[in-house]
């Protein structure tokens, strides 16, 4: 991911303001010109000044958008992503710059998940590897 961080919200650049964190530590904080997020009832971008609101997040890609291209691709699991006049906050578990997936270990660990999912138990181990089988899922059509 890009190493270049602002601690910016209140400039008024005509950029959104992009955090990305993880329970362990903030990944990534950068302007942007708009940020495309996986909303769990469908992608939604994010611009400078946007109305405030809290989504759930699915397993899929954020696009970064700046200098009028995708300038990066982070693939996340899960989540929630805040939006306010400032910009855009997402906290998600797991979190993976795109180009940095490989699609064999991907493969590998949907194999895992899915013998994970014959050998369920119960009900709340059926459940956690049918979510791990759904992220594995939307990493590799992210991976085309």
């Amino acid at each position: 991911m890009s190493d270049q961080t602002t601690d910016a919200t209140d400039i008024d650049d005509g950029k959104v303001a992009f955090e990305l964190a993880s329970p362990e530590a903030l990944l990534l904080s950068i302007r942007a010109d708009m940020v495309v997020v996986p909303g769990a009832e469908g992608d939604f971008g994010v611009l400078p000044g946007h109305t405030p609101f809290i989504s759930a997040l699915r397993p899929g890609v954020i696009d970064v958008h700046r200098d009028n291209a995708v300038d990066e691709r982070i693939f996340v699991a899960d989540g929630f992503a805040e939006v306010n006049k400032a910009g855009c906050t997402v906290l998600s578990s797991e979190a993976y710059p795109l180009d940095e997936l490989d699609k064999a270990d991907v493969e590998e660990r949907k194999r895992d998940a899915e013998e994970q999912l014959a050998a369920a138990a119960d009900d709340d181990e059926r459940a956690e590897a049918e979510t791990e089988i759904a992220i594995c899922d939307a990493m590799l059509v992210a991976l085309g």
